[in-house]
């Protein structure tokens, strides 16, 4: 199963987003509006984003759902 880590600094108001391990040889790339994407150095695959100025709330996730397995009927009986 995939482990996401969220680390989340109030006083500097820093959201960090991964999905794999961070990595030395990380590249990040700003996307815009404060975000941004953190890729392999070697294979260019994105590993996880940053979100500078976040606080709670924050209109830049309106766009984004989050979805458990537990939460739909198909997903439990993969269980």
């Amino acid at each position: 199963m995939a482990q996401i880590r969220v680390f989340y600094e109030p006083e500097t108001e820093l959201l960090s987003v991964f999905w794999q391990v961070p990595r030395r040889n990380q590249v990040a790339t700003e996307l815009g509006d404060g975000v941004i994407l953190f890729k392999d150095g070697v294979t260019g695959e994105p590993i996880g984003l940053e979100i500078l100025s976040y606080r709670p709330g924050d209109d830049r996730f309106d766009a984004v759902s989050v979805v458990s397995i537990l939460d739909r009927p198909e997903g439990r009986s993969q269980l």
